[in-house]
């Protein structure tokens, strides 16, 4: 994407631009390589880039687009959401060795979900006036680092630091390969503010090409080994948390688990819409209650499949891992088998494996016809089961959050995102189109949700991204950062809020059940009261703003600030007062 006024070079087909300085190459550059937008939590080592984005601007140059973001997570998460829907990767850029440190969080997000984002910060300067860029704040003493790069080091695939002009070509292509290769992930890149400053007249570069990265495939022997064991099977398993990350796999996803009545059951880590809720084969949220029956369980990018402390397979059965890294290698304790362990982007393990299936599916069809209405039974079960329960509860005060999620799958429709950070009880919320549902990362890195969801809006300006969280996850989401950024991406957030930080008081009930906390209530450093008025927050940045406590008032609250995004193109917030654990 070279500017219009580029001048051919030579006939090995580079451009040359006119620029100023190292970060208005590095800016075209990341133009060129289709970066749409630049995500900005800015110090004083951006002065080179906010001069470089004026020029850009003054020359009706669209891309990259700067985006102001006033927290580093906020910036990070922002560009995870944009990337997950998208799969494209993300340009952040936050400020030296302490924006690094606030968009940390973000990092381990993006690393354990495969997330391609180019996270950078600048450097302070070293030099003492000797040339253009170098130190003249008090600050710039202060912060320089021995290794800057060392406290991201663990969950990025690739860091380095800028080093020079005629490098920048290189090292941006090498940050988008490694980034974009499988397993996807974060990279880190830091820009010294004096190579940013250092002043050229032109920059030659070789326009982008159409691309594509590395992935692994199948292993025939594998496939064949597999299918062996699929088609001998009396009660196999399908176990599923990141696969959706590819929309093309739900769909093959579906053939595969047709062709053998091979029921699915979508694991705790769930981050995508895997399988479609409403296809008569999906089993439901917890595959622990399975797993002790399965002769055959087949594990798809999934890294906790299921808790061994509550379930484990019997004696004998075989275990099937498919994934682009079906051990979690950056992992550094994992211990669930596989006896075939497949190495695979998903899409083409599943199609190979229906194909190797193909030739004893005739002998079979008895024993599949059987499974498949006994399945579809029970999963009729289920959900009659699942609604009654949220009906049981319709009334309850403070309001349960089995009805408040319930009354989230009955507004939905076809414009709505699902964001989730743990409180949704999903299985109440019938999402069947990939793309419509999101869930957190496995690590935890609590706040991600938010950011997340302005993310997904800001790459579907089109949709109604609901974030569904829980008050403690508000509280790091660095609220006023979203809402700031929410009055140009509007979307609906829904607190569930139960007064504490439910999953801390529950590990103490858990460990020690008969314990002292236990015996006397007393959970000190779990409770967040008194209840502060959030949906006051969201009225200081021009949004809609409701607190909810009536369980019959739902429904049409979540209209209102439905209402609220759509028509009104602002965004809204429910404070919905629920069961104090």
């Amino acid at each position: 994407m070279a500017r219009i006024n580029s001048i051919p070079q030579n006939s090995s087909g580079q451009v040359t631009v006119p620029i100023d300085n190292v970060a208005q190459a590095y800016l075209e550059l990341l133009g060129d390589r289709g970066i749409k937008y630049f995500f900005g939590n800015a110090g004083t080592d951006f002065a080179p880039l906010v001069d470089g984005f004026a020029r850009f601007a003054a020359e009706g140059r669209r891309f990259p687009k700067p985006v102001l973001v006033p927290h580093e997570l906020t910036a990070v998460s922002m560009a995870h959401g944009f990337a997950m829907v998208t799969g494209e990767p993300q340009v952040v850029m936050v400020h030296v060795n302490v924006g690094t440190s606030n968009g940390l969080t973000g990092i381990m997000n993006a690393s354990r979900a495969n997330i391609p984002l180019i996270f950078t910060a600048g450097r302070t300067p070293i030099t003492e006036g000797e040339i253009r860029g170098g130190r003249n704040l008090q600050i710039h003493w202060a912060q320089e680092s021995f290794d800057q790069a060392a406290m991201v080091r663990e969950y990025v695939k690739w860091d380095y630091e800028l080093r020079n002009f005629a490098q920048v070509e290189k090292v941006v292509d090498r940050a988008l390969n490694i980034a974009m290769s499988e397993p996807k992930g974060p990279v880190y890149l830091s820009l010294p503010r004096e190579v940013l400053a250092e002043e050229q007249r032109e920059f030659t570069y070789t326009p982008a090409q159409p691309k594509m990265y590395a992935q692994p495939g199948p292993h025939p022997e594998a496939i064949r080994k597999a299918a062996e064991l699929i088609r001998d099977a009396e009660n196999p398993l399908i176990i599923v948390s990141m696969l959706g990350k590819n929309p093309a796999a739900v769909g093959e996803l579906a053939k595969l688990s047709e062709s053998f009545a091979l029921p699915v059951a979508v694991a705790i880590s769930n981050l995508y819409l895997n399988f479609p809720a409403d296809h008569p084969l999906h089993l439901g949220f917890d595959p622990m209650k399975y797993v002790p029956e399965a002769d055959l369980i087949i594990v798809i990018e999934s890294d906790v499949p299921w808790f061994p402390t509550r379930a484990r397979p019997k004696f004998g059965t075989k275990i099937i891992q498919i994934g682009i890294d079906p051990f979690f290698s950056r992992y550094p304790m994992r211990t669930f088998a596989a006896d075939v362990p497949i190495s695979s982007d998903p899409l083409s393990a599943l199609i190979a494996l229906r194909e190797a299936l193909s030739p004893y599916r005739q002998s079979r069809m008895k024993r599949i016809d059987a499974r498949f209405e006994r399945l579809s039974r029970e999963h009729g079960e289920q959900r009659k089961t699942w609604k009654a329960v949220a009906e049981k509860l319709k009334e309850d005060r403070p309001i349960d959050m089995e009805w408040l999620s319930h009354c989230i799958g009955k507004v939905r429709d076809s414009a709505t995102v699902v964001i989730n950070e743990y409180d949704l009880r999903t299985h109440q919320v019938p999402v069947n189109e990939p793309g419509s549902f999101f869930g957190s990362p496995m690590v935890s890195g609590l706040g991600w949700c938010f950011g997340a969801a302005l993310g997904v809006k800001l790459a579907r300006p089109e949709s109604v991204p609901i974030v569904c969280m829980g008050d403690g996850v508000y509280h790091f989401t660095v609220p006023t950062s979203c809402h700031f950024m929410a009055q140009g991406l509007p979307v609906v957030a829904v607190i569930f809020n139960n007064q504490c930080w439910n999953a801390v008081k529950g590990s103490v009930l858990d460990l020690y059940p008969q314990g002292w906390a236990a015996r006397n209530r007393d959970f000190v450093l779990c409770d967040l009261e008194p209840v502060p008025a959030y949906e006051k927050i969201v009225e200081a940045f021009g949004g809609y703003g409701e607190r909810v406590e009536d369980p019959g008032e739902i429904v049409p609250a979540l209209r209102r600030a439905v209402k609220a995004v759509k028509k009104e193109k602002r965004q809204a917030l429910l404070n919905v007062i629920c069961k104090h654990p």
